[in-house]
């Protein structure tokens, strides 16, 4: 039995900088970093927005631990080492929660993330690396969206990186930029025209003429141009003669948009595959109180973070990143112990404990 407690400690090694490709050349020269248009229309829709915060952050958190599997006898148990110097820190120069959240908000957007290894140690295992935004990156041979393998050429601002050197995170879905490019579309719509409705000074409506000379199209326009202008600059009273009338739409537009609005936030939370009411999207018959608060921790981690977590843990267990037989892993269980820790207080106040 000695050999299954014998201590298993990890080597420490010295590093060095990777050999410089064309590409590297413009790595960590952040005036040629970009965002695409996609992603920046996607993050205005402030459902997406929000989605993609909770999930990035809550993952951006998490502390990585290092591990190795051996047989008891009856089973393979999880026996702990210490971590590799990137397990605190991937980026010297970024906080863990910069570069985990960036590299989650791209796999959410586009399917895919990049990270490129910086420097070595003596071992040849990554010690060092830097995100690459999405944006910079292109794989001539998988062009997307649906991308079905790990690349074997990539570029970086069009200059070609040694590919090597890329450690690439694929998401188990395709990108939201991709598969909601039609809900995100109208979402946009939706907000636009909801900023000109907050701009009218007066309720919608319709001037309609009631007697006298037919007026011409032209006329119409301008009389309708004048009153809305008369309102804009702040002039409560209108006036019309005998021959106009100003009459409102039955129903205001804007509560239309509200409608429409609040089923477009539902869909998406679909999209963004996140409990509808974490990003307060209307749902009939939900609401959030103190009794759920800890069900929507849990909610958070099983329904939207945990795809993302497993598939960063996968890649960096890779042979490519860790000697064979090791493995990472986030620590998932201070979550879930402050998450145990919360949850006597979310139990439902009385009007007693709510203070005057």
């Amino acid at each position: 039995m000695g050999l299954f407690n014998r201590k298993v400690t990890a080597p420490a090694y010295g590093t060095a900088p990777v050999k410089a490709a064309a590409g590297s050349s413009q790595i960590g020269s952040f005036i040629n970093y970009s965002t695409s248009f996609s992603s920046e229309r996607a993050l205005t829709v402030p459902t997406i927005a929000r989605a993609i915060a909770l999930i990035s952050s809550m993952i951006g958190t998490l502390e990585f631990k290092q591990y190795t599997r051996r047989w008891n006898g009856e089973e393979y148990e999880r026996v702990y080492l210490p971590q590799e110097t990137w397990m605190d820190r991937p980026d010297p120069k970024v906080t863990r929660n910069f570069i985990i959240s960036n590299t989650v908000q791209d796999m959410i957007l586009y399917g895919r993330a990049f990270w490129y290894v910086t420097t070595r140690y003596s071992n040849g295992f990554p010690a060092s690396f830097t995100w690459l935004p999405q944006a910079n990156v292109s794989t001539p041979n998988q062009q997307g969206p649906q991308f079905f393998g790990m690349p074997d050429e990539v570029e970086f601002n069009g200059l070609n990186l040694d590919v090597n050197n890329v450690i690439t995170f694929l998401s188990p879905f395709q990108g939201i930029v991709y598969t909601g490019a039609r809900q995100i579309n109208m979402a946009v719509h939706l907000d636009i025209y909801a900023d000109k409705l907050a701009s009218l000074e007066t309720p919608a409506g319709y001037i309609q003429q009631k007697g006298g000379e037919a007026m011409s199209a032209d006329d119409l326009t301008n009389l309708a141009a004048a009153w809305a202008n008369a309102r804009k600059n702040g002039s409560a009273i209108g006036a019309l003669n005998e021959y106009a009338q100003f009459i409102e739409y039955e129903r205001d537009p804007a509560e239309v948009v509200a409608e429409m609005r609040k089923h477009e936030a539902l869909e998406l939370s679909r999209l963004c595959n996140i409990p509808a009411y974490l990003v307060s999207a209307p749902v009939q018959g939900a609401s959030f109180t103190y009794q759920n608060a800890q069900q929507a921790r849990q909610d958070l981690y099983l329904f939207g973070a945990r795809p993302y977590i497993d598939a960063i843990e996968e890649t960096l267990s890779l042979d490519n990143v860790l000697p064979r037989g090791r493995a990472v892993e986030f620590d998932i269980d201070e979550y879930l112990s402050e998450n145990e820790m919360t949850s006597n207080s979310d139990e439902p106040r009385t009007e007693q404990d709510i203070p005057a």
